[in-house]
């Protein structure tokens, strides 16, 4: 099956199936979706979604963020993936919404990256989520899901070779949802160790499966379970 059809069954699919995905970060605004997102970072959502209401009762804007301390803000998020790094992070961006941006969260992909702990993937998040742009975050789940499936090349190696490739071949208006599917099937279904082959409902388009079962001797797959689906 050559790239373009990939896309159109794996894009088909989603659209007609699950038409409306969402990030599982919660937030109720900008200032809180990239502290989110930056502390998700090599962390899982959940763990992010325990530590954040504590954190945000101490530090409800930019402004009391600006004001605190690494110190400060580490005992709120100790529980997470490198806490030292990422209370670093939060103290410096705090303090640079407030004194660059007038205590608002920027809206383009340059301005983001100037933030401490603000990456490329962490930028595409933020104009995605918020801002609604056509930009294609790529993290270890996008990263994974598209080279198994087929939608990139053996040859896309980095996060911004995949990020281009994903674009190119991905309607600008489905670019966003797009992310998100590419996310929860790699986070449910195409996992890292063990891809759930037998429930996953895009086999028949999947480079991963053509090699490793369509060309393999008969063998029994596990039924699908419902909870498992997404």
């Amino acid at each position: 099956m050559r790239k373009p059809e990939r896309f159109r069954r794996f894009l088909d699919y989603f659209i007609n199936n699950f038409p409306e995905p969402k990030t599982e970060l919660q937030y109720g605004n900008p200032y809180e979706l990239i502290v989110a997102v930056v502390l998700s970072a090599q962390c899982t959502d959940k763990r992010v979604n325990l530590v954040m209401p504590a954190l945000l009762e101490q530090f409800p804007t930019p402004y009391q963020l600006a004001a605190a301390s690494a110190e400060e803000i580490f005992p709120f998020i100790r529980s997470v993936s490198y806490p030292n790094n990422k209370a670093k992070h939060l103290a410096g961006l705090g303090r640079m919404l407030v004194n660059d941006f007038g205590g608002e969260v920027p809206s383009t992909i340059e301005e983001l990256q100037r933030l401490p702990g603000v990456g490329r993937k962490t930028a595409n998040v933020v104009v995605s989520v918020i801002y609604n742009q056509p930009a294609m975050a790529v993290d270890t789940h996008v990263f994974r899901v598209s080279h198994r499936l087929g939608l990139v090349n053996r040859t896309a190696t980095t996060p911004l070779a995949v990020e281009k490739e994903l674009l190119r071949y991905t309607p600008e208006e489905v670019v966003a949802k797009a992310h998100h599917w590419l996310i929860l099937h790699g986070r449910y279904i195409c996992v890292a160790r063990q891809p759930k082959c037998g429930i996953c409902p895009l086999t028949d388009c999947c480079r991963y499966y053509e090699v490793n079962f369509a060309t393999a001797p008969s063998r029994p797959l596990p039924p699908p379970a419902a909870n498992d689906l997404l």
